[in-house]
């Protein structure tokens, strides 16, 4: 497949986005202008660049376990090529049709990544260790096992590499790093634990910073809320180019040390290797015609798959930033939960005994009080935000949204939604949530007017991470605004107050009012207004509203106005001014956001990435 892919003139091989996007230019951006690459996340597949109306959209094309290719949610077919003639014919998700290949300069090849060279050697040593074949039987086997082979040796390469360190600890991780030349970006990697759980150890500044690199159950490995990858190398390879999420790129591998054994001095894959059952069974037949010995069968037992079900997301430690310097979103030793501890926090209950309230109140509403508590746990105390339902309140309507309000918290798990910790029914309802000491971003804004621009888009930033993860689970929020942002840190916000949100069926994209409540109006798509429809298109209007808010340092959106007045402003095509020294980039984005027609609008999944990219603009 690699060969007939690497004929086709519109192949480009191992380039990346940004290098796919400046080919496309370079041809004039006509509508349908596209060109092939090699996907750097997913082994065995490709992705597909296209220009539309002046923009560059790029869709992977996965290799499926039967040797077929598909854009995600598209129609299989039997090879990269195929795929493009099919959309040539058929939009079926894509922007446009593909009208023109964009093809590679003259004289130019497609692009060999730097894992091609070393993978051939790779296969060749290992078919040689393990079937001790030589001569046209080698060969014979490798052309007839390529796809397992390639496969196998890919997702364990990584033992082969100066930069991967084994099963070493944490403490002994860090003088590994600071021996030696000292450059910024130096690297290794470690394993952290038996549940296929690495760290990525990166020098920054003289200090080591630790990134968790998880694998989740389909087997892909990505740093928390980071892009996700087949394989350790091809993670280390996209680090290298594009800091997206580290401290800065990858620059140097930190070497092993002489002599190292272990894990590191074995060979390539052992015979029990779990990865190599299917491998045995494709190449059984072939074996016993080349009349080799064939590799020992395994025991029949269930093989372990690696998951994340037992991994707590919040579990991550990295070094203790004393440096002073702000961390990047996805430097989790800053977005630590203080609630961390999964076996405390399995039931939906608290123990009312265990709970002590505080003097004094955080806020106040409708419902109710919000104290201030501490939560006696088994191992620990924390600090709580209890939420309480008037004692003299007999309005089951209230108590029913506080529930509802509970229902939907308990189902949400992301660091940058409010944790629900439990229900307690005692004197009062309570609703016993984890603590964001800082408070509401917009009060919070208002009395610190010093707050760097970087600072803001970096808490804006992480609300669109969890409004993103909302999408995904099909919520609507429904009351997305500043003073339903809380920050746990200066460098750390929460979505929080779901009383008003909805789960969305899967076949729906949105939920309908039965009538007007009391409603935000100021935040409201036009939609919600006139017809009660509410969707994660509306949420993305009401997010370019307290993005307003943010970059406004607080300030009131429509100040002044009136919601008939609000509405007929959007209706004749107004829109907020940009606030204040606000940057022109998040003024158009937040334009974006107010686009009136819903199905025009961007989602979560467009808002999120163009916020990231910005956030690492300014930080470089």
């Amino acid at each position: 497949m690699a060969d007939r892919v690497n004929t086709l003139p519109f192949f480009y091989g191992n380039i990346t986005r940004e290098e796919a996007e400046e080919y496309l230019r370079q041809a004039g951006m006509g509508t349908g202008l596209y060109l092939l690459r090699q996907s750097r996340n997913y082994l065995g597949g490709f992705a597909l660049s296209v220009s539309f109306s002046g923009r560059c959209y790029h869709y992977t094309i996965e290799r499926e376990p039967s040797e077929t290719f598909a854009i995600a949610g598209g129609k299989s077919h039997g090879s990269p090529q195929d795929v493009i003639d099919y959309h040539s014919q058929e939009m079926d998700g894509l922007v446009c049709l593909l009208k023109k290949p964009c093809n590679r300069p003259k004289n130019m090849q497609p692009k060999v990544g730097p894992f091609e060279d070393l993978k051939e050697k790779l296969i060749r040593e290992y078919v040689k260790q393990t079937w001790n074949l030589q001569g046209a039987a080698l060969e014979q086997a490798i052309i007839s096992q390529r796809p397992q082979l390639e496969k196998l040796i890919a997702t364990t390469a990584h033992e082969k590499m100066p930069w991967f360190h084994g099963a070493i600890n944490r403490e002994d991780s860090e003088p590994r790093l600071q021996n030696g030349s000292r450059t910024n970006g130096k690297f290794l990697i470690r394993q952290r634990d038996v549940n296929g759980s690495y760290a990525l150890c990166l020098l920054h500044e003289g200090q080591v910073m630790h990134y968790r690199i998880d694998r989740d159950r389909s087997g892909k490995l990505s740093i928390p809320d980071g892009k996700k990858f087949d394989t350790l190398w091809q993670l280390v390879e996209h680090y290298s180019y594009k800091p997206d999420g580290l401290l800065r790129v990858l620059t140097e591998p930190c070497p092993r040390p002489d002599g190292e054994t272990g894990i590191i001095g074995r060979p390539l894959l052992p015979r029990d290797h779990p990865g190599l059952s299917t491998l045995q069974h494709a190449a059984g037949g072939l074996l016993t015609k080349l009349k080799t010995v064939p590799l020992p069968g395994r025991k029949k037992s269930r093989e372990s798959r690696h998951t994340t079900e037992n991994l707590n997301p919040y579990e991550t430690r990295v070094a203790t930033y004393s440096s002073g310097k702000e961390a990047m979103p996805m430097d989790t030793e800053v977005y630590e939960s203080p609630y961390a501890d999964p076996d405390e926090l399995r039931s939906t209950t608290v123990d009312r005994s265990q709970l002590f309230l505080e003097d004094g109140e955080l806020g106040s509403g409708n419902f109710g009080t919000v104290m201030k508590g501490v939560y006696k746990m088994r191992k620990s105390e924390k600090t709580v935000a209890v939420k309480i339902l008037k004692n003299d309140d007999n309005n089951a309507s209230v108590r029913e949204e506080m529930l509802r309000e509970a229902n939907v918290m308990q189902q949400l798990d992301n660091p940058y939604i409010v944790r629900m910790i439990g229900i307690c029914e005692a004197e009062n309802l309570m609703l016993v949530m984890e603590l964001a000491e800082l408070g509401p971003l917009h009060k919070f804004l208002q009395k610190n007017k010093q707050t760097s621009i970087k600072n803001i888009t970096e808490l804006v930033h992480q609300v669109s991470m969890g409004m993103k993860y909302l999408e995904e689970h099909n919520f609507v929020h429904r009351d997305l605004a500043a003073r339903n942002v809380l920050l746990v840190t200066q460098h750390y916000a929460k979505i929080s107050d779901f009383g008003l949100s909805k789960a969305v069926a899967e076949d729906q994209n949105y939920y309908k009012a039965k009538g007007h409540g009391k409603w935000p109006v100021k935040w409201y798509a036009p939609e919600c207004i006139n017809y009660f429809r509410f969707s994660s298109k509306s949420d993305v209007w009401s997010f370019g509203v307290l993005m307003w808010e943010a970059y406004s340092y607080g300030q009131k959106p429509y100040k002044g106005m009136k919601g008939n007045d609000v509405l007929q402003m959007i209706e004749s095509g107004q829109r907020m001014d940009s606030p204040l020294n606000c940057p022109p980039e998040m003024y158009e984005l937040m334009r974006t956001c107010w686009t009136y027609k819903a199905d025009e609008r961007p989602a979560f999944t467009v808002v999120e990435p163009r916020l990231r990219e910005y956030y690492y603009d300014i930080s470089q």
